[in-house]
C-alpha cells in the first residue's frame, strides 16, 4: 500500500469529487483515480460509489476513512516533529482563538515569547468555538484558546487557564434596567443579537430558557463567524447580548452593563485545547506556558 494513494483516498472522501481532490493536491485526474483504484485493488474493498454527481464512500469506505485519515495526519505529525528537531525546534504556532481572548491573551502570550524565541511564527485563527474545533480535529490548529465545554470530549485535552462568567448584557440606560422584579420570562420577551446555533454560549441561553418553559431567543442579529460587532449594535439598540465578564471590563464593554440577574449568567472555563494524543512541538508547548503565566496576569 503507497501511502500517496492513502492521501488520494482521503482527498476524494473529503471532497465527494476526483477534480476538487486532484486540484487540491496538485496531482492530475487521472493519477488520483488510479491511486484509489490501487488502493481498493490492494486491499480487496470498494471504498467508493461512482455515480455522476461524484464519489460517495461505501458503508465499508466510511469506517476506512476515519482510519486512514488518522494515518495521514499522524505521518504529517511525524514529519512536523522531525523537522522541529532539525531545526532546533523553530517553527509555527497554528492557534485558533475565539475573539475576547485573541488580543489581551494570545496577542499577549506571543510577544512575551518572541522575546523568549526570536524565530517563533504564528498563525492565528480568530473564529467561534464550534469553528475552531472543527479545526482543531481537522489538524488544522496545533492548540485552540475559548471557553471549554461542560463535558470535555474523549477526542481532546483541555487545560483550564482560568474561570470566567458569561453575562447578559444590554447598553446603559435600558428600560430593562429599571423594571422591578426582573424574571428571565422578561428576557425572552426581548430581541437578541447571538452567535449561531451551535455556538455554546447560544446553546447555554436557549437550554436556560428551555428549563424556564419559554421560547427560544427571538435573535435579529446573528453573527457566525465572530462576536465582534455585536457590542456595537447593542449600544445603538435595545438588542441583549452576551459577554464575557474579561470582555465587559475591556474596551468592547463601553457603555455596556451586565444584567443583575441570578438566570442571566453562566460560569464557565477559558482554556487550552488539543488533540488528544496529537504531536505537540517543543515550541507549541512554551507557547501554552506562556499562555498560563499571562492569565494569571489578567487575573491578579
Amino acid at each position: 500500500m503507497r501511502i500517496d494513494d492513502l492521501r488520494y483516498f482521503v482527498a476524494v472522501a473529503e471532497h465527494g469529487h476526483v477534480g476538487r481532490a486532484a486540484q487540491r493536491l496538485g496531482v492530475t485526474q487521472p493519477a488520483l483515480t488510479k491511486g484509489v483504484q490501487r488502493l481498493e485493488a490492494s486491499l480487496g474493498l470498494q471504498l467508493f460509489e461512482r455515480t455522476s454527481k461524484g464519489m460517495t464512500l461505501t458503508t465499508v469506505g466510511g469506517v476506512f476513512f476515519e482510519r486512514a485519515k488518522q494515518v495521514c495526519m499522524g505521518l504529517d505529525e511525524a514529519v512536523q516533529e522531525a523537522e522541529d528537531l532539525h531545526l532546533g525546534a523553530i517553527g509555527t504556532i497554528r492557534v485558533g482563538v475565539s475573539p475576547p481572548f485573541a488580543d489581551s491573551l494570545v496577542t499577549e502570550a506571543f510577544v512575551q515569547l518572541l522575546a523568549q524565541r526570536p524565530g517563533a511564527k504564528a498563525r492565528v485563527t480568530i473564529s467561534l468555538n464550534d469553528t475552531l474545533l472543527s479545526s482543531l480535529r481537522l489538524g488544522d490548529l496545533d492548540i485552540t484558546v475559548n471557553a471549554i465545554d461542560d463535558v470535555e470530549p474523549d477526542d481532546l485535552h483541555c487545560q483550564v487557564l482560568f474561570d470566567d462568567e458569561l453575562r447578559v448584557v444590554l447598553r446603559e440606560h435600558h428600560p430593562l434596567l429599571n423594571k422591578q422584579n426582573l424574571k428571565l420570562a422578561d428576557l425572552a420577551a426581548q430581541q437578541w443579537a447571538l452567535p449561531g446555533p451551535q455556538v455554546m454560549a447560544r446553546r447555554r441561553i436557549e437550554a436556560r430558557f428551555a428549563d424556564g418553559g419559554l421560547p427560544a431567543p427571538d435573535v435579529v442579529f446573528q453573527t457566525d463567524t465572530s462576536m465582534t460587532l455585536a457590542p456595537s449594535i447593542l449600544r445603538r439598540t435595545d438588542l441583549l447580548g452576551l459577554m464575557s465578564k474579561q470582555s465587559l471590563r475591556s474596551g468592547a464593554g463601553r457603555g455596556l452593563v451586565a444584567l443583575d440577574l441570578s438566570d442571566a449568567g453562566w460560569p464557565r472555563r477559558i482554556g487550552v485545547i488539543s488533540r488528544k494524543g496529537a504531536y505537540l512541538s517543543p515550541l507549541v508547548q512554551r507557547y501554552i506556558e506562556v499562555l498560563s503565566e499571562r492569565a494569571r496576569e489578567l487575573l491578579t
